[in-house]
């Protein structure tokens, strides 16, 4: 498994010009990936009875293997991001100033923007590691254009969140009110996900943290709280451009 890990390390770095942070290592030593492959199912008509396809995609890529599947998934953040920056959502960050009325000038500030974001690492999915070893904490990022949030704020926490289903973490309790069994983190594990979203000065995202508090203006690991919450000022990051204002400038508000 180690010479599987070395050879992995050498060729990523050749290949996809990315270095692994100390962590990710040690995770790709231990398991590296899972052989068996997930199997999904979808229909591509919105018909009432449509032909059920499935199939089998990665659990956590194999970069000896999965080629395809990640260098898609290098390009999702940008396409993604860009498109909900162009498209109906007319995303626009506060410190990109006033929204240009030329696409070519909103492409190129995006551009210039997403050029500074710490590298991202796929690791399944829409799932990112954010993988500057400069920073003391490397999140994985869950990112679905605009959409992006915090999933873990390191590797140890996500790989909880993602994996409890397949951990020996959670109990069955019993609900009186439903009459029925859900499942319910160890206290432990409970613990460990709760101090993750603790408020931490050193919890900062270069660049990607103003995009990820446009739909989510109060983490608490920001130290902030959600827009209605008791002595609590809107955070100035919001969603809320209008196409059809004079001004171009980004909104706030108060409530939800």
């Amino acid at each position: 498994m180690d010479w599987a890990y070395r050879r992995t390390n050498s060729k990523c770095r050749k290949k996809y010009n990315i270095n692994f942070t100390p962590e990710h290592k040690e995770f790709l030593k231990i398991l590296h990936t899972i052989d068996k492959k997930e199997v999904i199912e979808y229909t591509d008509t919105p018909d009432e009875d449509p032909e059920i396809k499935t199939e089998e995609v990665p659990f956590f890529y194999n970069w000896l293997e999965d080629e395809k599947e990640i260098n898609e998934r290098f390009k999702w953040p940008y396409k993604t991001i860009l498109e909900d920056v162009l498209g109906r959502n007319k995303v626009w960050l506060k410190s990109w100033g006033k929204r240009p009325n030329s696409t070519e000038e909103i492409e190129n500030i995006f551009r210039d923007w997403y050029n500074k974001t710490p590298s991202l690492i796929p690791l399944i999915y829409h799932r990112y590691l954010v993988s500057d070893t400069n920073l003391e904490y490397r999140p994985v990022l869950s990112i679905c254009g605009s959409d992006t949030i915090v999933y873990g704020w390191d590797l140890r926490t996500y790989l909880l969140r993602e994996l409890k289903d397949h951990l020996n973490i959670q109990v069955l309790v019993y609900n009186e009110e439903d009459k029925d069994y859900y499942p319910e983190l160890k206290e432990e594990a409970s613990l460990i996900l709760k101090n993750d979203c603790a408020f931490n000065e050193n919890k900062q995202i270069p660049y990607l943290q103003e995009m990820i508090l446009i739909w989510n203006s109060g983490w608490s690991s920001f130290g902030l709280k959600y827009p209605g919450e008791e002595d609590n000022a809107a955070h100035p990051i919001m969603k809320t451009y209008y196409e059809d204002e004079e001004d171009n400038q980004q909104k706030t508000f108060t409530t939800f």
